[in-house]
C-alpha cells in the first residue's frame, strides 16, 4: 500500500473539485424549490446543511448534509480523515452536533481492498472523535476514488446558526488558517516542503468541534465554514444573505506561510480562478495587496475553519479565550458586499 498514489488518480482534489459556483447557481436557480412547512432551511439559501423541524413538542431540529470528494493526499487513512472532518464541519457550522453518518464511496477496481479499508478506518476515526456513529453507507465502482459522508445532526429550536443574520457592529472570526488548496497543489507538483504539507494535513484533519463548542454559548448571529468557494466566496454568501457588507482586514487573516510562496510560483488550483471569476464586481480591495495574498483569499479550502459573525463583546471574549483571530467587521451596505483593507 506504500506505493499507492491516490492524488495521481484524480484531475482535481478535495473541495477544489467542486463544480464552479457560477455554473452551479445557473442550474440551481432554474429549478423550482420544493417546500414543506417543516423545512426551516433548504438549499435555496446556500446554507451548509438543511434544517428540518421534528414533531411538535420535541424542541429539536434535524440537520442534514452530504459531502464527498476525490483525494488531496496520497495516504488512504489520512484521506478518510480529511473527507470525514470536512463533512462533519457542515453540522458544526450550523450550530449542531453530529450524531449519525453514512459512508459514500467511489472505489477503483484496480486498487487493493486494503486501500478501501484504510479510507474507511480514517473516516471512522474522525466520526468517533465527533461523538457520532457510522450506521452504513453506499459504495460503487468508479475509476476515480472519492469518499465522504452523509451526516445527520441535531440542534435545539432557535439555537441553529445560519449563513444569514450578520448585524452591523458584529466582528468576524476565522478559526483556521487559509492556503490549504495552494499547498495541496504544490504537493501534487512535488514542490511542497514537508513542513507545509504537515501544516495542511493538520488543518484538514482538525475537527471544527472545539471551535463550535467554544462558540455555542456566545452571541453568534451567523456562521458558515470555509470550503471550496474560498474565504471570499463564503463571506460573500454571508454578507449578501444578511444584506450587509463585510470589511476584511487582510493583515489579520491567518495564512499558511508557505502558501504565499507557492502562489507566487503560480501553483494555484483551478478552483481559485473559478472563485475569482464568480466574485468579480463583488469584492473591493481598498488598499494595495500583493497578488499572492489575493490568491490565498480566493483559494478553495478543504475542511476549512468556521467563519463566525458575533456581537463585538462576545467576539472579543471568544477570540481571547481561543486565540482565533478577529479578521473583520460587519457594516451597513456599502459600495460592495466585501471590502478588503
Amino acid at each position: 500500500m506504500d506505493s499507492v498514489k491516490l492524488t495521481q488518480m484524480v484531475k482535481t482534489s478535495g473541495c477544489a473539485a467542486k463544480l464552479p459556483p457560477k455554473q452551479l447557481h445557473q442550474v440551481l436557480d432554474s429549478i423550482g424549490w420544493m417546500h414543506s412547512p417543516d423545512l426551516v432551511e433548504g438549499f435555496e439559501g446556500s446554507d451548509d446543511a438543511c434544517v428540518y423541524r421534528l414533531p411538535i413538542g420535541s424542541g429539536l431540529l434535524m440537520l442534514q448534509t452530504v459531502d464527498f470528494f476525490p483525494p488531496m493526499v496520497d495516504d488512504p487513512y489520512l484521506f478518510g480523515q480529511v473527507a470525514a472532518a470536512n463533512a462533519l464541519s457542515d453540522i458544526y457550522a450550523m450550530g449542531g452536533e453530529p450524531k449519525v453518518a453514512l459512508n459514500l464511496v467511489c472505489f477503483p477496481s484496480c486498487l487493493d481492498l486494503s486501500v478501501l479499508k484504510q479510507i474507511l478506518l480514517g473516516g471512522q476515526s474522525k466520526v468517533a472523535e465527533s461523538g457520532a456513529v457510522i450506521a452504513g453507507g453506499h459504495t460503487i465502482s468508479d475509476p476515480t476514488p472519492k469518499y465522504g459522508l452523509c451526516v445527520t445532526g441535531f440542534a435545539v429550536e432557535n439555537k441553529v446558526w445560519a449563513n444569514h443574520g450578520s448585524r452591523p457592529g458584529d466582528v468576524l472570526i476565522l478559526t483556521k488558517a487559509l492556503g490549504v488548496g495552494i499547498v495541496n497543489t504544490a504537493v501534487k507538483a512535488g514542490l511542497a516542503s514537508k513542513e507545509a504539507q504537515q501544516k495542511a494535513v493538520l488543518s484538514m484533519t482538525t475537527l471544527n468541534k472545539a471551535a463550535f463548542e467554544a462558540a455555542r454559548s456566545k452571541d453568534v448571529h451567523a456562521a458558515t465554514d470555509i470550503t471550496g468557494f474560498s474565504l471570499l466566496g463564503h463571506a460573500h454568501e454571508m454578507a449578501t444573505a444578511s444584506n450587509v457588507s463585510f470589511i476584511l482586514n487582510s493583515q489579520s487573516i491567518p495564512i499558511i506561510e508557505e502558501a504565499l510562496e507557492y502562489a507566487a510560483m503560480g501553483l494555484n488550483p483551478e478552483g481559485l480562478y473559478n472563485n475569482r471569476e464568480y466574485l468579480e464586481g463583488s469584492v473591493l480591495f481598498r488598499s494595495e495587496i500583493d497578488q499572492e495574498h489575493m490568491d490565498v483569499l480566493y483559494d478553495p479550502q478543504t475542511s476549512g475553519g468556521l467563519l463566525l459573525s458575533m456581537s463585538k463583546a462576545d467576539g472579543l471574549l471568544y477570540s481571547q479565550e481561543t486565540g482565533f483571530p478577529i479578521i473583520g467587521e460587519v457594516v451597513e451596505n456599502a459600495e460592495a458586499p466585501l471590502l478588503v483593507v
